[in-house]
């Protein structure tokens, strides 16, 4: 437990980290029986600290978003960072601490979490003004060719939400983090000024 958590918020943080490992085998499918199994520990438990399957999934999109944003200001306030490296890095960061999810198989969210699918889709979309401020710079700076940045961010969230709609990336074989390198990587290179490369 945290030093400054409560008995409560260990306990969900508990169960959130148990439910980690069951989603990537299960995906959206396991059970709140399995999960009490996984954790030794009783469904009165785990309803006590979550009334629904549908809200504790909800908590664990804010719990796991939470990281990354942490994870992108620290990229961002690394100054020690080339300006494409740290760009590319906060665009396609995932924190190492989850890296581990499979978010390919959140493919059926909408159609089984509606309100999960939602809180997903605001995450996505929250958030981005350390990341623009970034792209800001690069145009000022001439490393990226002036653009408009709305377009772009609505580019990378529609993309996004995408991968959580349907499974071509469970059937393709490719990782959602070799994705999101592959459509970032494909974005960036439609703003680099002339001259400019991405790193490797």
């Amino acid at each position: 437990m945290e030093p400054s958590q409560t008995p409560l918020e260990s306990t969900r943080a508990r169960i959130l980290e148990a439910a980690i490992p069951l989603f990537n085998d299960r995906g959206l499918k396991f059970t709140m029986d399995e999960l009490a199994a996984a954790l030794g520990m009783s469904k009165k438990t785990i309803y006590a600290a979550f009334p629904s399957k549908e809200k504790m999934l909800e908590e664990m999109a804010d719990y796991v978003f939470d990281f990354i944003q942490r994870d992108k200001a620290a990229i961002l306030d690394d100054d020690t960072l080339p300006y494409l490296e740290k760009l590319r890095r906060v665009l396609t960061t995932l924190t190492d601490k989850y890296e581990s999810i499979d978010l390919r198989r959140l493919y059926d969210l909408e159609s089984r979490y509606g309100a999960v699918y939602a809180k997903v889709a605001r995450r996505l979309e929250t958030g981005w003004e350390g990341t623009t401020a970034l792209l800001e710079q690069g145009i000022r700076e001439g490393a990226l060719r002036p653009f408009p940045i709305p377009i772009f961010k609505l580019m990378m969230e529609t993309t996004l939400q995408q991968f959580f709609r349907n499974d071509v990336l469970l059937r393709s074989g490719i990782s959602y983090q070799e994705a999101l390198g592959q459509v970032v990587d494909i974005l960036l290179r439609g703003i680099l000024s002339p001259g400019e490369e991405l790193p490797q």
